[in-house]
């Protein structure tokens, strides 16, 4: 695959480049934020079932219960992962990357030989990882939800 050298890449295509790392450097902060609200979703219900762990339930209910919990520690541990730094070095677009480079003229012809091609793969790939654990989280999560309904509809 070739691509255009900065100095022959025409403004537009440039710009619609520019465009798209920023888009993806801000749908990658999004990802961290969601799963920063929804980790503390999940730490909020595992203490509100911490306080009522001492309830006598039917044993369907109890049973419900323990999944659930089971169900939010699973989604607590895919939404740790959507936030943990990804720091491989061997996608030529990142700053993990260049801290393996020796001397400036290495990095220099990093930063500018097909760098923003290079760079918007490189976060693409960390975007969608982040959005995929992030769904199945989300999909965990809603199944805690469902099991908690059948803990609460055994309770009253």
């Amino acid at each position: 695959m070739t691509t255009a050298s900065p100095a022959t890449m025409s403004p537009d295509v440039a710009d619609a480049l520019n465009r798209a790392v920023a888009d993806t450097d801000a749908q990658i902060s999004r990802t961290d934020s969601k799963a920063s609200l929804l980790l503390a979703f999940d730490g909020a219900a595992l203490a509100g079932l911490a306080s009522v762990a001492d309830t006598p339930l039917p044993i369907l209910g109890t049973v419900a219960g323990a999944a659930a919990i089971g169900a939010l520690a699973v989604s607590a541990v895919l939404l740790l992962l959507v936030v943990r730094p990804h720091l491989r070095d061997d996608d030529h677009g990142s700053f993990p990357y260049w801290s393996t480079l020796t001397g400036d003229d290495q990095v220099r012809a990093a930063v500018t030989t097909g760098s923003k091609e290079t760079r918007l793969r490189a976060l693409s790939g960390i975007a969608l990882r982040k959005y995929t654990q992030l769904q199945r989280a989300v999909d965990v999560i809603l199944g805690a939800l469902a099991l908690l309904a059948v803990t609460a509809a055994c309770a009253a």
